[in-house]
């Protein structure tokens, strides 16, 4: 079974898409570009992603979809490092990005004006793919460089032999994580330069019946979706959930929502409070995975699961395994916090593109860690407390910024925040907060202090806060913690 994509009011059926991705990864392959070639993608949410989904499994191409909020350097390092030989994107981002591409790149627009080879003008000239069958490729992620330049998880193919037996096993895996069923309706609206919501499209574009594809995330319109469509599964973040929970109840009242089974979440932990709320409106059928580009999705943590431990990141999904190790190698004991190393054995290997040292530093014992720390409980369910990057310790005491944003999107007035650690010469490092407030809504450091003092330690509390328009939060959820800290430690230095 393949699915129907509906994109806006364009609406294209299984055939037409497969054929779409047959004469693109024919086109592709008379461009040059071979089995374990990469392309670049600089796209919007939009049906050619499913155009370039089917041809990469075609052809054995990887592709590489660029953050378009990302600046040209950031652009170009990456087309640089993941050896495009062709890009694929929206003209008006193409253009702002044009000169980040190496000499040589072919590069196709969509609805191109003469600066590029128009994309639908060029595929229609394109025979159907008669290359060699060569193993199924795809999305070819890159990380968010939280703490340095972003690394690309080359994904070693699977041998063909073996590809249908694997899929099968991968099926098991998505159905848990993800909800996706034969013939299931699915509803995304995060950007499919994510490697979540990218899974979640092309699994549904091979097994389910029907993908609704959003422009963006718009909260009233996702209800409004749900319903028109009879959507069963939908991908949602967190910070999808707190502007869900945010319409009014007379938005909520107009819809029903009834053939939602399934929503998928993973990107950034969920507040319990949150996720307790998002529960009580959609129904007990809110799940969340632990999981990483690296390691593949190792957790499942379902309503039930999230009422009854509240914060918990579940237990693992198949084969997967966990571990948490302190400094020494060690397992920690129930409830001690420490290093997370896990791997899913159901996805293959990887590589980091162009940094083998790196890969090899985050391994023990088969298991892969990014820094990660939490505990397990004495039922072996995960809890995520923060990345060890972004811990902050202040006076000798370990504080954890996800701690303290969460109780932070209690206070009424919060839209949006992050916690990050910058230098102070008595504590060695001190807080200091981030805060996007509601519109119209007024807040102030003191009334922030006060209210969080009835949620945490005095010493989890930040000593400064900076309010602002918008975070650098990406569509999936993660802020771009490497610039808070920059900004606010210049502001403390110049201050």
């Amino acid at each position: 079974m393949s699915a129907t994509l509906v994109f806006d009011d364009l609406v294209r059926d299984a055939a037409t898409l497969r054929e779409r991705g047959a004469r693109l990864a024919g086109g592709l392959y008379r461009l040059g570009v071979r089995e374990g070639d990469v392309i670049a993608l600089l796209l919007r949410n939009g049906p050619a992603f499913a155009d370039v989904m089917f041809a990469c499994r075609t052809a054995g191409v990887y592709f590489a979809p660029l953050n378009w909020h990302f600046t040209s350097e950031e652009i170009a390092y990456i087309a640089r490092d993941c050896g495009a030989r062709v890009a694929i994107g929206d003209a008006d981002l193409l253009d702002a990005a044009a000169d980040a591409f190496p000499s040589g790149t072919t590069i196709l627009g969509l609805d191109a004006a003469g600066r590029f080879t128009d994309y639908e003008t060029w595929l229609a000239q394109q025979a159907p793919y008669d290359g060699p069958h060569v193993a199924p490729r795809g999305h070819f992620q890159y990380t968010s460089g939280t703490t340095g330049r972003p690394k690309g998880v080359r994904r070693d193919p699977v041998p063909l032999a073996e590809v249908d037996a694997r899929q099968d096993v991968m099926r098991n895996v998505v159905r848990a994580a993800y909800g996706i069923e034969d013939g299931c309706r699915t509803l995304v609206s995060a950007p499919l330069y994510h490697s979540a919501p990218s899974s979640i499209a092309q699994n549904t574009l091979l097994y389910g019946s029907l993908l609704v594809l959003a422009r963006r995330f718009d909260a009233a319109e996702t209800l409004a979706l749900i319903d028109r469509h009879r959507i069963e599964v939908a991908y949602l973040t967190p910070t999808m959930y707190v502007r869900l929970l945010r319409l009014p109840d007379d938005v909520w009242a107009r819809y029903d929502g009834s053939s939602l089974r399934f929503v998928a979440s993973t990107g950034s932990p969920c507040a319990p409070d949150v996720k307790r709320a998002i529960i009580e409106r959609l129904g007990p059928v809110v799940n969340e995975t632990y999981a990483s580009t690296e390691a593949g999705t190792i957790t499942i943590a379902s309503s039930a699961d999230a009422l009854a431990k509240p914060g918990t990141a579940g237990l693992p999904i198949g084969d997967a395994r966990v571990r948490i190790l302190d400094e020494h190698g060690a397992d920690c004991p129930p409830r001690v916090v420490g290093t997370i190393y896990a791997r899913q054995p159901t996805y293959a290997d990887f590589t980091y593109q162009n940094l083998p040292d790196a890969r090899r530093a985050m391994e023990r014992d088969g298991l892969l860690t990014l820094g990660d720390v939490g505990y397990l409980d004495e039922d072996g369910y995960l809890f995520v407390c923060d990345r060890s990057v972004d811990m902050v310790l202040s006076g000798g005491v370990n504080v954890y910024p996800a701690e303290i944003e969460h109780a932070m999107l209690r206070i009424r007035g919060v839209l949006d925040c992050a916690v990050v650690g910058i230098p102070d010469a008595e504590y060695g490092e001190r807080l200091h907060a981030f805060v996007q407030p509601d519109p119209g809504a007024s807040l102030d450091a003191d009334t922030l202090r006060s209210e969080l003092r009835r949620l945490v330690a005095g010493f989890k509390v930040p000593r400064s806060f900076t309010f602002t328009d918008a975070l650098p939060r990406d569509d999936n959820g993660k802020v771009a913690r490497r610039r808070l800290r920059a900004a606010a430690t210049a502001t403390v230095a110049t201050a």
